[in-house]
């Protein structure tokens, strides 16, 4: 990554400008994250959790805090190493606000991140959570990303070509999506078949649904292929990610 991890996404020694975000707000989530306890490389399975924080995502983000520990549950069974998950919170919200935290091993202190954030209206950044995921990727190994969200408001063959560098480089996509936005339906597909992951709907009504594919994208950061297929004989969900991975002829 070109820039530091407790600092916004963007071009090498940028910060991005945050608008309309509460006094004191921003330093308290930086702050909580440069305290985050360093994780011993190579023990880990990793996994960049990026979520779309504009307006229309509060309901999610907050069904996704209430979710995300049951993620480290399944890898910690899971993990090849033995050493279980850890994961990214990557964020984007307002007028060019986008956010990275340190590696976060522990889902109390993940939980305890997404709790200081509240969501603001804005476009989409998806491109930048992609190249932001490549750079990351350039001094740690990330296995794969997963990409909550409900909408697509950029140029789709700029989000392709920055998939496929993710392919190229073995780090697969789990695009999950809430509702049914035919522009996002269409480059979500897109971003999962080039990474060779997988695109799937989700009910915010129903949090089984979105636990189920985020247990899946966690079972396959902490374990590869083979964790997934022993969780999805109790999963059907992530039955149905494997069947999309397989048929994107990866």
């Amino acid at each position: 990554m070109s820039e530091k991890r407790d600092q916004a996404v963007g071009k090498a020694g940028a910060t991005a400008p945050v608008t309309h975000s509460q006094p004191g707000e921003i330093d308290r989530f930086l702050g909580a994250a440069k305290q985050l306890a360093p994780l011993a490389t190579g023990q880990a399975g990793r996994l960049v959790f990026a979520l779309d924080a504009t307006m229309s995502r509060q309901p999610t983000w907050d069904l996704a805090c209430s979710l995300q520990a049951r993620m480290f549950d399944v890898a910690s069974k899971t993990s090849e190493s033995g050493g279980g998950l850890a994961v990214q919170l990557v964020y984007f919200r307002g007028i060019g606000e986008c956010r990275a935290s340190g590696w976060v091993g522990e889902p109390a202190r993940l939980t305890g991140l997404m709790r200081k954030i509240a969501c603001e209206g804005g476009q989409t950044q998806i491109a930048r959570v992609l190249r932001h995921v490549r750079d990351e990727a350039k001094s740690v190994s990330v296995r794969a990303f997963v990409y909550v969200g409900d909408a697509m408001e950029e140029d789709v063959d700029a989000l392709s070509a920055l998939a496929g560098e993710l392919g190229l480089r073995g780090i697969r996509g789990f695009v999950f999506q809430e509702g049914h936005d035919p522009a996002a339906s269409a480059a979500f597909a897109t971003i999962a078949r080039l990474t060779g992951g997988a695109h799937a709907r989700f009910d915010v009504n129903a949090p089984g649904s979105l636990l189920d594919l985020l247990r899946g994208a966690a079972a396959y950061a902490a374990g590869g292929r083979e964790a997934m297929l022993r969780l999805a004989g109790s999963t059907p969900a992530v039955k149905g990610l494997i069947a999309a991975m397989d048929g994107g002829g990866r």
